[in-house]
């Protein structure tokens, strides 16, 4: 297993390219098991999830290719239509194929996922969406068993708890686009990657509209066919790489990035003092003032990305001031924070908020990784922080950021990956 271990203190400067999004690749990848025909994925990044992902797609006999930052998808005849717990059972994502084989092969067989420990993400708004479909499901052994002779066009609500469900809407979207009729999901996600999703489908030949506001609208198709695309930037690695900056008080510049997705980053870094500054393409993050404390809220998108909550939480950690950091779409996302604590931090949990009263600075210790926001944040943490960090069990890193060590490297960072 592998460790990453950092000194801290060092300024970061320069420029590095952001990659394919991780989050918006993997529907993608599902979604190509909707027609027999070649498909080719661009900008694809080489992180741990996308390997599980295409390892189960092979796993029912489809034709995979990867090669770089490209993965071709042959699907020709399927040799099964179950996806195998050894698989699911680490990415809950992987669920996302439910939806693409109940659609084409009128089956799926779909262990219930795992992924990182977050707190409760029930499939329930999935298989609710399914069912309002046609889809007969039941539970058996571990697995989500549906079936379907003909799926039919609903109207279907998919509001949560906490909002609406990238993953519910990404299935149901798959599902609808080879059912008879229309479909009309309310109470969608608006996430950059739906809209991403809804983009290839139609490419496909499928009938979406509206997939970038919470009414979509799918009018069913008897065929799809294969297409190109290239996946959008990764929006919370930018946004990772943006906290970086702001954390060591740095000047780095962001090439392969959508402003228009980060646009509550952007607002709260400048409120806590970080200079940000678009240009053609690229994005360009400076911090030469003290970090002000702010007020954080996760929420469904266009709001703050529970996934940079962690790493919003390690820079108000050195931010001079009271911050309240509240987390609207998994209330038990703090797992980081007691390890922030080892580091020197003064976080406190109350309910589903975090009070963080910022530090003069952090000093280095060995910590571990919870879940893959928080391995980020840790590392965060560790390049502000005075002495060396270790951050063990970031087998979590590597799901969903690619090469980040070698990124910060390129930045001025010293940190590298050591085997524990």
């Amino acid at each position: 297993m592998d460790k990453v271990v950092i000194n801290g203190g060092r300024r970061l400067e320069g420029q590095i390219t952001v990659s394919g999004a991780k989050n918006a690749v993997l529907p993608i990848l599902a979604a190509t098991l909707l027609t027999e025909d070649k498909s080719v994925i661009k900008n694809v990044p080489r992180v741990v999830d996308v390997q599980t992902i295409i390892k189960i797609i092979e796993a029912l006999g489809v034709q995979v290719n990867n090669e770089g930052d490209r993965v071709e998808v042959i699907p020709g005849r399927y040799t099964s239509f179950t996806a195998p717990y050894e698989l699911v059972s680490t990415m809950r994502a992987s669920v996302c194929v439910l939806g693409a084989l109940l659609a084409k092969v009128g089956r799926a067989r779909v262990s219930m996922p795992g992924g990182c420990v977050i707190g409760l993400r029930p499939v329930d708004l999935h298989l609710k969406g399914l069912r309002a479909l046609g889809a007969k499901i039941k539970f058996n052994h571990g697995y989500i068993d549906a079936v379907s002779s003909c799926l039919r066009g609903a109207d279907i609500y998919l509001g949560g708890a906490f909002g609406s469900s990238v993953l519910a809407t990404a299935n149901v979207m798959m599902a609808a686009t080879l059912a008879k009729g229309r479909t009309v999901i309310e109470g969608a996600a608006c996430e950059p990657e739906i809209v991403d999703l809804g983009n290839f489908l139609n490419k496909m030949g499928a009938g979406i509209s509206g997939h970038n506001s919470p009414v979509i609208v799918i009018d069913g198709v008897k065929k799809l066919h294969g297409a190109e695309h290239t996946v959008i930037a990764d929006r919370i690695e930018a946004g990772t790489y943006m906290i970086a900056g702001a954390i060591t008080k740095g000047d780095i510049t962001l090439k392969n990035v959508c402003f228009s997705h980060l646009g509550a980053v952007i607002d709260k870094l400048k409120e806590a003092g970080v200079d940000i500054l678009k240009g053609n393409g690229f994005l360009r993050v400076r911090r030469e003032k003290e970090l002000k404390p702010i007020d954080v809220t996760t929420l469904p998108y266009p709001g703050f990305p529970t996934d940079l909550q962690a790493q919003m939480t390690a820079l108000m950690a050195v931010a001079g001031g009271i911050s309240i950091i509240t987390e609207k779409i998994y209330p038990g996302r703090f797992m980081h924070v007691s390890e922030l604590n080892r580091m020197g931090a003064e976080i406190y949990i109350e309910g589903p908020s975090a009070i963080v009263k910022g530090v003069k600075s952090l000093s280095g210790a060995p910590v571990m990784a919870s879940d893959l926001r928080a391995s980020a944040a840790l590392i965060l943490a560790g390049l502000t922080a005075k002495g060396k960090t270790e951050v063990s069990r970031i087998y979590h890193l590597d799901r969903g950021y690619e090469k980040i060590e070698d990124k910060l490297s390129v930045l001025g960072a010293d940190i590298l990956r050591q085997k524990e």
